[in-house]
């Protein structure tokens, strides 16, 4: 039909022949199939209506005749405007009013085409049509440019959950879409701000309608295009996304690289559910009438933007690797993950199917990057081949490191869950050993595999520091670096979300390994003192081997003590619990000695020397060690390679 044609219209009167007039009418009201894919689905609604005896030839010249009036009034080329006055934020009622007017003007050209083919009235009534549709493409445009504030994603969003304006495109007059009722109906408590935007949407469809409707369907739509997609693009302009190429991310230092992402991040919820779903819920809305014109206006206005927006990642991704880039990859991961329900609910439509596409290979590329990074890392570890002893057998660097970064990792159990489930991330290196520490039961959670992995890459640690152990030259020195270390990596284990990943018989087997490291210190640092000491004090032992007794005592204790001023053990705790195990074993028998056989050294000359060792003094002389202090001429460590290797449990070999 001329009438149902998509292209603007020239304004000029029809032949006025009344066969040249019926052959015109017949084209007029014929459907194109061959017109743009968007209207082409119009068909369904442009069929004519059967005649039916109510049809009467009067009733419609009255239908032309009130149209007539009507649209003649609000003609936008009419002389009585100065500027283009909005019918719908004038008179909403009379805007209604119009839009009946126009159904019953369609009405009747469909009647007088079947029944009276040749009446001049149909040269009118086409140019009545064509001047309407000028005024409701006006009024359509000015609904969508005066109202971008009520009609912000935002605010569009926002409504969707509030607001049910889904009503048939077919209803009556009575019921039209976009009337007062449906306002009341939202509620007391709907503010002004929303009034306006259900009022804006309102109109809009029943403008749209009325336009796909009469045929005029292509200029509705190219119009909404063109705001919508300039309000999606400022949107996301404004939300800091950009379309970086791989060539600008790789380019950027990682404090800018950091920033980029902190901001996309930032961005990615608010742009799929609140600017995507507001487009989607605004389409849905004002196109109701038609399913292929929903999609292909929210395709073209959303699709390059989404597609850009989850393209990011993938180039972050792909872009270099280094161990602390993994935790800007998984919050990445995770972001998409969180959103990818609305993700599959908003581009649910064949046409964005790449949106869903292109999310998904932005998964899968930064699980690979994540995986990846995690064996390099265990890699690191074991390549860590520094001969620089700790001094005083203290935490190793890469205790320290490796510990923060596992406790990181752990943090983010979830994302390695699916991450890990998703590809092939278990340990391929060497069997699990199960002689160290049971694995974590695999049927107690469902982030088994982040249990696992973790606790390998804390074995792979465990190793490492079983050889750094070796390069002390004094053994006693080795145990307290393993009880240190290995009381470090607890510490972190108890204090952080590994706990609840190895398990508590994890944590139980770990501090038996620690205890043992301690007692196997003090065996090898304070043997020599306590065999100084005769088994049982005994009355008949002559003075010269008390003298001797108490000669061997004070030398092997200025010896251990000398030495071991500037050992450490940095946890508090546990140096109390080495020195307390230590002063237990050591000032009792010492005392016992000590009381025994003081009176047979009264009187000797150097009985002051040697009895200044007080059991008193020697609790003091106690407490100042293993706090690391320096003193001249130590010499406990040594960066030689040893022969000796560590009774240790996990042979590292």
């Amino acid at each position: 039909m001329a009438i149902l044609e998509t292209t603007p219209r020239k304004e000029t009167a029809m032949p006025t022949t009344p066969r040249k007039t019926g052959r015109a009418m017949a084209a007029f009201f014929s459907f194109n199939h061959k017109t743009t894919s968007s209207v082409s689905s119009f068909s369904n609604y442009l069929s004519p209506p059967t005649p039916t005896h109510t049809f009467s030839e009067s009733m419609m010249e009255e239908n032309i005749e009130n149209a007539e009036e009507m649209i003649m009034k609000w003609d936008p080329k009419g002389s009585s405007f100065t500027k283009f006055v909005s019918l719908f934020q004038e008179d909403r009622k009379e805007a209604k009013e119009f839009i009946k007017c126009v159904k019953g003007l369609r009405r009747a050209m469909h009647f007088l085409i079947s029944e009276h083919s040749g009446s001049s009235k149909l040269v009118l009534a086409q140019n009545l049509m064509q001047i309407a549709m000028k005024r409701l493409e006006k009024e359509f445009y000015q609904i969508l440019s005066a109202n971008r504030e009520h009609l912000n994603p935002e605010s569009v969003s926002s409504r969707s959950s509030r607001l049910s304006l889904t009503e048939s495109s077919n209803s009556d007059d009575e019921n039209e879409a976009g009337s007062d009722e449906q306002i009341r109906a939202a509620g007391e408590s709907i503010s002004e701000v929303e009034r306006l935007s259900v009022i804006a949407m309102s109109d809009l469809r029943l403008i749209a309608e009325c336009m796909v409707s009469s045929g005029y369907g292509k200029e509705c739509i190219n119009i909404y295009k063109k705001i919508r997609a300039s309000i999606v693009e400022e949107t996301l302009y404004r939300l800091g996304i950009e379309r970086y190429s791989s060539s600008q991310i790789n380019k950027l230092n990682p404090e800018a690289l950091d920033n980029q992402i902190k901001v996309w991040l930032n961005a990615v919820r608010i742009a799929v559910t609140t600017l995507f779903h507001g487009e989607r819920f605004l389409c849905d809305h004002v196109f109701a009438i038609s399913d292929s014109i929903r999609e292909s206006c929210f395709t073209d206005i959303s699709k390059d933007g989404a597609v850009n927006l989850f393209r990011f990642p993938e180039i972050v991704a792909k872009g270099k690797r280094s161990p602390e880039k993994v935790f800007m990859l998984m919050s990445l991961y995770e972001a998409i993950s969180e959103v990818w329900p609305e993700i599959e609910s908003i581009f649910s439509f064949q046409s964005v199917l790449s949106v869903k596409i292109q999310a998904l290979s932005s998964l899968d590329k930064l699980g690979d990057s994540v995986q990846t990074i995690i064996i390099e890392f265990e890699s690191s570890i074991q390549k860590n081949s520094s001969r620089i002893a700790v001094p005083g057998g203290g935490i190793h660097p890469l205790t320290n490191s490796v510990m923060s970064y596992v406790s990181l990792l752990a943090n983010y159990s979830s994302v390695l869950s699916d991450i890990f489930l998703a590809g092939s991330a278990s340990p391929t290196q060497m069997p699990f050993p199960e002689s160290y520490f049971e694995s974590p039961d695999p049927h107690e959670a469902d982030a088994s595999a982040v249990s696992v992995r973790l606790a390998w890459i804390i074995l792979v640690l465990l190793c490492k520091l079983d050889r750094k152990a070796e390069i002390y030259n004094d053994i006693a020195l080795s145990y307290l670096f393993l009880a240190n270390n290995l009381h470090f990596v607890l510490e972190n284990v108890r204090t952080t979300n590994l706990k609840i990943l190895l398990g508590d018989h994890w944590v139980a087997k770990l501090e038996r390994k620690v205890k043992l490291y301690a007692q196997n210190y003090e065996s090898m640092a304070w043997n020599k003192v306590f065999s100084c000491l005769p088994e049982k004090s005994q009355a008949t032992i002559s003075p010269d081997m008390v003298m001797t007794h108490f000669q061997q005592f004070k030398t092997a204790f200025e010896a251990a003590y000398n030495k071991q001023i500037s050992w450490m053990v940095p946890d508090a705790k546990l140096r109390d619990e080495i020195k307390v195990s230590i002063a237990r074993k050591l000032v009792p028998a010492y005392r016992e000695f000590y009381n025994t056989h003081l009176t047979t050294l009264m009187g000797k000359g150097n009985s002051e020397v040697l009895l200044r060792f007080s059991p008193d003094n020697i609790g003091n002389y106690l407490s100042d060690l293993l706090h690391g202090n320096e003193v001249p001429g130590d010499s406990s460590t040594s960066n030689s390679q040893t022969s000796r290797c560590l009774p240790y449990v996990v042979k590292c070999d």
